[in-house]
């Protein structure tokens, strides 16, 4: 058994994966991937995962639940041009890569994106003070969980204009209070199926109301009136994030995989904390729990610490190329008992 802690694409129950593949062969007579997204039964399982959506996280009345295509990095120009209103101008909360791309779609949709706060200073291991938003903008936009570095919002911002967020990494890991955004996105390969669907939330009265021209696939609203089927959706990424989500409804919600993350990460975090062969990278107070950053104190002994966990078969450890290090990817499915192999290498260093 090899423990899967990498950043993506996710690692999935093994009930999933087992009923997943048995539909590639399978399905009502035909395989998953041959079935017409027209077909009776597929229109099912779209409907039917966009209600478990709805179930998981409590989407209340007034908004239209959506699986597209393109990831969270066409979510950022999707997010500009639906939400662009009077001002043409848009607040982010820069926290790192993901968040960095997206103030950069928003001034190619040709909006003015304002950074009102940034944490790249230190190089983005700390979620920045951003309590004071401006009002003549159209929307604030920040993104939940800082995949890359390790840093993750604990409270939702407060602030009087439409809010949106890129929740990839960290949707369906714990309770959020959808009512008070304007638009979640969030791309389905981290903790809710297979790369190739991107999962949007959107509140109805914003649909239809953007200040600029939208391109017909990025207009919500054309979507939205489709049901997702304005065109060929990504048909297996839909049908086993259904899978997914009937999982997780039927194994506590939200509810208790929030619990379940937490214990997983209080154990490794209390490991790299009294541990004198590593380190966190990021500011406590801020840290993910669903991507552990940490560093070794002594270089010297990387070769030997690297033996060890491809040796424990552990996989996906290393961090991005763009900070070093390690980064331990705790995504819902996977289980404590490879948090606690984990551990177990590292306190035999």
């Amino acid at each position: 058994m090899k423990h899967n802690f990498g950043a993506g694409p996710c690692i999935l129950p093994q009930e999933v994966f087992k009923e997943a593949a048995a539909a590639v062969l399978d399905f009502n007579g035909l395989s998953i991937l041959e079935v017409s997204h027209r077909s009776a039964d597929f229109v099912k399982v779209m409907e039917e995962a966009r209600e478990n959506v709805k179930k998981a996280l409590n989407v209340p009345e007034g908004y239209t639940v959506l699986f597209l295509q393109g990831g969270a990095s066409l979510g950022f120009l999707i997010a500009a041009y639906n939400l662009a209103g009077k001002h043409k101008r848009a607040a982010y909360i820069n926290t790192g890569t993901w968040a960095t791309k997206a103030v950069k779609e928003g001034a190619n949709a040709g909006l003015e994106a304002i950074q009102i706060a940034s944490s790249e200073d230190k190089g983005f291991n700390y979620i920045p003070d951003a309590s004071e938003i401006p009002e003549d903008i159209d929307f604030l936009h920040y993104t939940s969980n800082n995949t890359i570095v390790g840093t993750q919002f604990k409270s939702i911002p407060e602030t009087n204009v439409p809010l949106v967020c890129d929740m990839s990494s960290d949707i369906f890991s714990q309770p959020i209070d959808v009512s008070k955004f304007d638009l979640i996105y969030a791309g389905a390969q981290k903790n809710l199926g297979p790369a190739g669907a991107t999962l949007y939330i959107v509140k109805d009265s914003i649909l239809g109301k953007s200040s600029l021209h939208i391109p017909t696939y990025l207009d919500l609203a054309v979507h939205a009136k489709k049901d997702s089927m304005f065109n060929t959706p990504p048909v297996y990424s839909v049908f086993v994030s259904n899978l997914n989500l009937k999982h997780l409804l039927k194994n506590g919600g939200v509810e208790e995989m929030a619990k379940k993350n937490q214990a997983k990460a209080d154990l490794l975090y209390n490991e790299i904390d009294n541990n004198p062969n590593f380190e966190g990278t990021t500011e406590v107070k801020d840290r993910s729990l669903m991507n552990v950053t940490f560093r070794l104190t002594d270089d010297s002994k990387k070769e030997r610490f690297d033996q060890l966990w491809n040796d424990g078969n552990i996989v996906g450890l290393k961090g991005h190329r763009s900070v070093g290090g390690y980064r331990a990817s705790m995504y819902n499915a996977l289980e404590l008992k490879s948090v606690e192999a984990l551990v177990s290498i590292m306190k035999s260093l």
